[in-house]
């Protein structure tokens, strides 16, 4: 790249006489002058010429303009398991995706998938970046041209987040607020924020509607409520379209059975019961760990309103739709009914197959008894309801995916 702006490592000399105190300059360094100033001319034409025939830099990438009639949406943690079913939707209807992600959740797999599916160019971008990277984030923003924002991005375990709290308030809340910064610099209208029924920690009543007061009991919630309580300041001398989604406990997968779930082995414990369910009756590990029977529940373990990520996904398309300069929605996104655990086992061992072993033991840190929401609002605005209502047919969806991916995406996920 030329660099028009480095100055020299050393000032240019001038020659001068003095005379009754004052300089001028050396008349016969004046044609010299005059020449250089006509070569420099030239050279800055020449410049200007060569940059014009580079092809790298006429034709621009379709992700560095805005282009009219597509919408181009950068989808934080695309590579994760709700990002990348999002990040399919987004293709199917047309839209141009930029998917930034630092893998530490991600699958590579995923995202190859994601290629495979459309590969015309223009329409799918991967960038490997950490968000809490400030340099990082500005170039992605600098670089190229967003419309929207769904920002995925994050840790986003119950359990890991009460013991190591930093971590969570690091990724949640400072990469939210780097990433809310470069949209404002930048000049990206609309954001879909990615939140979760965490904030609400655990209510005196059920269900949860959007006025519930949000107390957080673990580091997660409470990090996403800090991000989101960040938005909501911005957003009071912003004209950005903001859509805050606070969503329920996620289940299922794509039902054409590109996508799916696939863990890190390492952080399995720490997972959702979905993906622990389907590795005990896939045999990876000897059975399942249900933790806590001892809440005041009908049957003593946790209540639960899962939400099948096809669903999930329409809710965010739906919310991008209807977004609106200069103001904020914020809705739950749920089926409005709760489940316990015992019942979600229950629908696992009928979806599989498979009689799964159960161990109970005691509660995990920062888990609370009952949850599940009131869509009533997000129904009434955005026209949208959960399709995918029977615990056993999302699980069934989600496990053919995995007895066909054993090995998840087999792919890894280093950088080639």
């Amino acid at each position: 790249m030329l660099n028009f702006g480095r100055s020299r490592n050393q000032p240019r000399t001038v020659r001068a006489t003095t005379m009754g105190g004052l300089d001028y300059p050396d008349p016969k360094r004046k044609g010299n002058f005059v020449g250089k100033v006509f070569l420099a001319a030239v050279l800055t034409t020449l410049c200007i010429i060569m940059i014009k025939r580079t092809p790298s830099l006429n034709s621009s990438s379709p992700f560095a303009i805005h282009e009219p009639g597509v919408t181009h949406v950068l989808v934080t943690g695309g590579a994760g398991f709700i990002g990348s079913h999002a990040t399919l939707r987004l293709l199917s209807d047309n839209h141009r995706v930029t998917i930034v992600d630092n893998l530490s959740r991600g699958n590579l797999g995923a995202v190859k998938v994601l290629q495979g599916l459309f590969p015309e160019p223009g329409r799918l971008q991967f960038i490997y970046a950490d968000l809490g990277d400030k340099k990082s984030v500005e170039k992605i923003f600098l670089e190229n041209k967003f419309d929207a924002v769904m920002h995925f991005a994050a840790v986003a375990y119950v359990g890991e987040s009460t013991m190591d709290p930093l971590k969570y308030y690091h990724n949640i809340t400072s990469n939210t607020l780097l990433v809310l910064e470069a949209m404002a610099k930048h000049d990206v209208k609309t954001l879909i924020y990615s939140s979760t029924c965490a904030t609400y920690g655990e209510p005196e009543k059920m269900p949860i509607t959007e006025e519930t007061q949000q107390v957080p009991i673990n580091p997660y919630g409470k990090a996403k409520k800090m991000a989101e309580d960040i938005i909501l300041d911005f957003s009071k001398t912003s004209d950005m379209a903001i859509m805050i989604l606070r969503y329920f406990n996620v289940i299922g997968s794509d039902p054409n059975g590109n996508l799916g779930e696939a863990p890190r082995p390492e952080l399995r414990e720490q997972g959702r019961i979905s993906g622990a369910c389907f590795d005990a009756a896939r045999g990876i590990i000897p059975g399942l760990k249900v933790r806590g029977t001892d809440y005041k529940t009908a049957d003593g373990t946790c209540i639960r309103d899962y939400i099948d990520v096809t669903d999930l996904v329409d809710a965010h398309v739906k919310a991008l739709e209807k977004a609106q300069p200069a103001k904020v929605g914020i809705y739950n996104v749920g089926t409005g009914k709760g489940s316990s655990v015992k019942q979600f086992v229950e629908a696992c061992k009928k979806a599989t197959g498979v009689d799964i072993k159960v161990e109970f033991l005691p509660r995990r840190p920062g888990d609370y008894a009952e949850v599940y929401s009131d869509p009533r609002k997000i129904k009434r605005e955005l026209d949208w309801s959960a399709k995918y209502t029977d615990l056993q047919q999302s699980l069934r969806i989600a496990w053919r995916w995995q007895k066909s991916h054993r090995d998840g995406y087999g792919v890894s996920n280093e950088l080639r």
